[in-house]
């Protein structure tokens, strides 16, 4: 069963309707698969840079900064060592991959989750077209008549210039393309709006990569 989502103009005036598919936009939202996708996603995009120096690492003498006895002082071996000003740190941070192993059918079924919930809440909407010539102005008020709530995120396909010519700097909006579209984006807005042609985009691309692994499937079962 599919659902069903009007097509408004800039305007606000129903110019028609489009089909969402239940297998995306009526699944069942898995909150722990989601929490797991969503921190691979944010540990992917650490750059994992930092870099502390080791006493191996620091400059200065191997000489003990004081005699072993005689100074009622806790011993030191080294003006390298951490107890030391300037000396290197303990347990000094290496610089390291952050990165999970996140298999693609879990991404693809956390999409499919947060999609269905924001569906479920009636907060996917469609617009015929965003605007016909740049304008920020006639952009922001032809995606925001949906909703009035803060954050919003906006899907257009990659043919509509003018649409990201107007709304590339908008505050409190992002912006997509249909191939970009992750559950974290989605979780961070509280309204989707998709242009006609993007959506058109989205479900076409799903059709295909569904169709693709039916195809190989069936390759397998015959093989």
């Amino acid at each position: 069963m599919a659902l069903t989502v009007e097509v408004k103009n800039a305007e606000g005036k129903k110019v028609g309707s489009v089909e969402l598919p239940a297998e995306i936009f009526d699944a069942q939202t898995n909150i722990p698969l989601i929490h797991q996708v969503v921190t691979a996603q944010l540990a992917a995009a650490r750059q994992g840079t930092q870099k502390a120096k080791n006493r191996g690492e620091t400059s200065g003498s191997g000489k003990k900064p004081f005699k072993q006895k005689g100074t009622g002082r806790a011993r030191q071996g080294s003006i390298r060592a951490p107890l030391q000003r300037g000396g290197g740190a303990a347990h000094a941070v290496r610089p390291r991959d952050y990165a999970q192993r996140t298999p693609k059918k879990m991404i693809a079924a956390a999409l499919r989750g947060v999609l269905s919930d924001r569906a479920r809440n009636e907060r996917i909407h469609v617009i015929d077209s965003v605007t016909g010539a740049p304008s920020t102005k006639a952009a922001l008020a032809a995606v925001r008549q949906f909703s009035d709530r803060r954050h919003l995120l906006v899907v257009v396909s990659r043919s509509e210039d003018a649409a990201w010519r107007s709304l590339r700097n908008a505050e409190n909006l992002h912006l997509l393309v249909p191939d970009q579209l992750n559950a974290y984006d989605l979780l961070k807005s509280d309204d989707v709006v998709f242009s006609e042609s993007a959506i058109n985009d989205f479900l076409k691309a799903r059709a295909a990569g569904k169709g693709a692994k039916s195809v190989a499937r069936e390759s397998e079962v015959s093989a």
